[in-house]
């Protein structure tokens, strides 16, 4: 029992979303609607990219990455490059990868250069970048991915809705870094990193990954209903080329996602609490959005409040912003919280504090406007 225990005070997410999902499944118990109403598309696309992305770290495949962020003297400059790296790369492979990429990096970088006093700061405004820069595009995240395939409307029209909140999100991030800076916006930092250089044997390694990492954005991209062919090419692959990395995938990450689809679908199963959504949720979308995905994350609240949605804009701009209240309100905020405690196993307070402090800043900046633009139909 200490040892479950330990592991439950050292999964915080994991421990609320399996106590969600047996709740969910105790007021509705399950069906054979279960099986399909879990979104296995996103499981599928989060599996693919932690197996990728674990191999790209092994292999040091970020090496130029690292070299380039390394060699900025100015702590100003690179937190801007750190951070807008998250806010551009998220709006096309969504703002999970991009932080799975840029994260460890960080770290790496504020670690070596004996600037880890503002490691927090940063961390929790590349979580921002991640969350206001993917909400841009259709396939930036999970839930834009499920909203824009029942939208039915073209990709520019989609961005063009999301756009003014994108633009002030970016200017928002500039002057939230200097503030942070503002008692020397000079402050210099040396890296001083010594990175292992690539050598023949991992190239073979090297390619494979990164032609399994533009496969599975076209996946992204396209929206092939083909996907699970896609993760079968990579698992077998990884088999083929490192079968021992496949141990090292974070399968904790997937089993979080996996029951908070369990538990939006057992609560949209249930008529009682589907019949209370349909009165509650009509022309309060935003709020609702914003509210529900506390409890479930912005995800799973996207699916269960679209069918009792009469305005698209208010939940779409809803679950977009819900995710600077809390880490549960984007399941982006969890993949952050838990590369940072792996690397920091003591620091989960001090993470959430943080995160707290400055996502509430942002969103107390962010919420009214977002309102406002809700306003603005979207067909």
């Amino acid at each position: 029992m200490k040892r479950v225990w330990s592991f439950l005070k050292r999964e915080p997410m994991l421990t609320v979303s399996v106590l969600a999902a047996v709740i969910a499944m105790i007021v509705t118990p399950p069906s054979a609607r279960l099986i399909t109403d879990i979104d296995w598309r996103t499981l599928g696309t989060l599996l693919m990219m932690l197996c990728v992305l674990e191999g790209f770290k092994q292999e040091n495949v970020l090496r130029p990455l690292i070299r380039l962020a390394a060699g900025m003297e100015r702590m100003t400059v690179l937190s801007l490059f750190l951070i807008f790296g998250v806010f551009f790369t998220s709006m096309f492979v969504t703002n999970d990868v991009s932080l799975i990429i840029f994260v460890p990096v960080t770290i790496l970088l504020f670690r070596s250069g004996d600037k880890e006093r503002y490691l927090l700061p940063i961390l929790t405004m590349e979580n921002i970048a991640a969350i206001r820069g993917s909400l841009l595009t259709p396939f930036g995240s999970p839930q834009n991915l499920f909203l824009y395939g029942q939208a039915k409307v073209s990709a520019g029209h989609f961005m063009l809705h999301m756009l003014p909140l994108c633009v002030m999100s970016a200017l928002l991030l500039v002057l939230f870094v200097f503030v942070l800076y503002r008692k020397d916006p000079k402050e210099r930092i040396s890296a001083g990193i010594n990175l292992a250089p690539w050598t023949p044997m991992g190239r073979k390694k090297r390619i494979t990954y990164a032609a399994l990492f533009v496969l599975i954005l076209a996946v992204i991209v396209t929206r092939t209903p083909y996907w699970y062919a896609a993760v079968g090419i990579v698992l077998v692959t990884i088999l083929i080329v490192d079968r021992q990395l496949l141990k090292k995938v974070d399968y904790v990450l997937l089993v979080t996602f996996l029951c908070f689809f369990i538990f939006s679908s057992s609560i949209a199963a249930n008529e009682r609490i589907a019949s209370l959504l349909k009165r509650a949720v009509a022309h309060n979308e935003y709020w609702w959005a914003i509210g529900l995905s506390q409890v479930i994350s912005n995800v799973p609240a996207s699916i269960v409040l679209y069918p009792f949605t009469e305005n698209f804009a208010g939940l779409i701009y809803g679950a977009d912003t819900a995710g600077l209240c809390s880490l549960i309100g984007s399941l982006a905020s969890v993949i952050n919280y838990r590369i940072y405690v792996r690397e920091y196993p003591n620091g989960g307070k001090a993470f959430i504090k943080t995160f707290t402090l400055v996502s509430w800043a942002f969103f107390l900046l962010v919420v009214l406007p977002g309102y406002l633009l809700s306003f603005w139909p979207f067909f």
